[in-house]
């Protein structure tokens, strides 16, 4: 049987979750299980997905979202494919662009045929990533 694409996501149900400029038919195709929504972006969060159209957007809000990630949580950044809705963003500008605010990418999936969806979680302490698009300040 097919995973569905919040399970190929790892979302697990009951995890405290916040959304940003999600789109109705992007939430109906992660079909999330059931959730802790925040309507507010306030405390801690095991996941986060933030829908980013340019890198104006991502450089605004992705530090102000990473604030609010616990440490075991994942925050998952979705953008147009293929240019799509006039993006600056490619997977390899999303990339470098979390890495520059401190996170890591580990998985990316599609979430339909307008949006991409890229994992990005806290390194882990000891841990080497050596990505040829990102590099983790020191």
């Amino acid at each position: 049987m097919a995973k569905t694409v919040s399970e190929k996501m790892g979302i697990q149900e009951g995890a405290r979750a916040y959304f940003v400029n999600a789109p109705a038919e992007a939430l109906e195709a992660i079909d999330t299980p059931q959730l802790e929504l925040a309507t507010e972006l306030r405390g801690d969060f095991d996941y986060i997905h933030f829908f980013a159209k340019s890198q104006d957007e991502f450089n605004d809000m992705f530090p102000k979202l990473k604030q609010h990630l616990k440490p075991t949580g994942m925050l998952w950044v979705s953008w147009p494919k293929n240019r799509k809705l006039g993006t600056d963003l490619t997977i390899t500008k999303v990339i470098e662009l979390g890495y520059n605010f401190g996170l890591v990418e580990s998985k990316t999936i599609s979430v339909d045929a307008t949006w991409s969806a890229i994992k990005f979680t806290h390194p882990k302490a000891g841990k080497v990533y050596n990505n040829s698009y990102g590099k983790l300040k020191s």
